[in-house]
């Protein structure tokens, strides 16, 4: 850890994010002829156009991530088994971009379950039960067992309404820089802006570096490497803010557009009640679908839309704090 060598720790976590970027920019650049090849999504939207490309540079920017944040950041015991969990969601999730046969989702979902476990565990030993409600700054405490129950189901939705949400050139990419980015701004206002907000910037730096390449028309595409891990780091980042039910506004768009599928898929196949009968699932591809909208106007409006989501969610915490 750099950081521990010299007095100058802001001078050597700005070449930490700067370093970020360069070798999320350079690899990608490199290695990018070494990643499987996308097959094309039979049941989304323009999904043809993506077959042939580069898929699961996922792998690339969170191996990165992890790189530099062990180097460059106050890295402890608690961080380290938190960087450990995003390479477990990386790793499954490029064996599956890797595979000439798809993981099925129950295999997915169980390693999910599990991960998620590891991680409430992980939480509780380091970090209290007493959560603040971020629209009142009432605080609670809920019972250890309850505490782990719903960050299991936090850590498992989060996962997997990121990894729904990949489907446009660049959108669950941006979605998980504005959510992350809009949990920075709370930790800096609530004064509480430790350790792990440095993290969150070279998490956020990482994904930029993989947007260079991802912006529409894409040369490459993350795959379930890097939205499963991006979904289980925002989880993490919304349980170290305090303020774990703001998961809901800070990552809203990414909740409707990943989750709505879910539910849908849900109910047809354990109660067989057909919802949302009209609406193409997920919702980036209805917009594209039957609005009419392209990939840019769907990546720019769903951002709109959770950038004005964040700034009221920071306004009211900022307010009641």
């Amino acid at each position: 850890m750099i950081n521990l060598l010299f007095n100058e720790g802001r001078i050597i976590a700005f070449i930490g994010i700067l370093a970020a970027f360069m070798l999320t920019c350079t690899l990608t650049s490199v290695l990018e002829k070494y990643l499987p090849r996308d097959m094309g999504r039979a049941f989304a939207h323009d999904g043809s156009k993506s077959a042939g490309k580069p898929r699961g540079a996922g792998i690339i920017f969170i191996l990165v991530f992890v790189f530099v944040s062990s180097l460059f950041s106050a890295m402890s015991a608690q961080f380290a088994i938190y960087l450990i969990l995003v390479s477990v969601e990386m790793f499954t999730g490029f064996f599956d971009d890797a595979a000439k046969k798809p993981w099925g989702e129950l295999k997915k979902g169980l390693l999910d379950f599990a991960v998620a476990i590891v991680v409430a565990i992980t939480y509780l030993h380091y970090n209290s039960n007493v959560i603040t409600l971020g629209f009142t700054g009432t605080q609670i405490t809920i019972p250890p067992v309850l505490f782990g129950v719903l960050t299991v189901v936090l850590v498992w939705v989060s996962i997997n309404v990121t990894n729904c949400s990949d489907g446009v050139d660049g959108l669950s990419g941006t979605l998980t820089i504005i959510s992350l980015m809009t949990i920075y701004v709370i930790n800096t206002v609530m004064g509480t802006a430790g350790s792990f907000n440095y993290l969150i910037l070279v998490f956020v730096v990482c994904i930029l570096g993989y947007l260079w390449y991802n912006a529409t028309p894409s040369k490459l595409l993350m795959g379930d490497a890097g939205s499963r891990a991006m979904g289980i780091f925002i989880s993490i980042a919304v349980l170290k803010m305090g303020m774990p039910f703001l998961y809901i506004p800070v990552a809203i768009v990414l909740i409707l557009d990943g989750g709505l599928g879910l539910i849908k898929v849900s109910f047809i196949r354990f109660l067989k009640i057909h919802i949302l009968k009209n609406t193409t699932t997920p919702l980036h591809d209805h917009v594209r679908k039957v609005k009419g909208w392209s990939n840019t106007q769907t990546v720019f409006r769903f951002a709109i839309i959770q950038i004005v989501v964040s700034l009221a969610t920071v306004y009211i915490v900022s307010f009641k704090l």
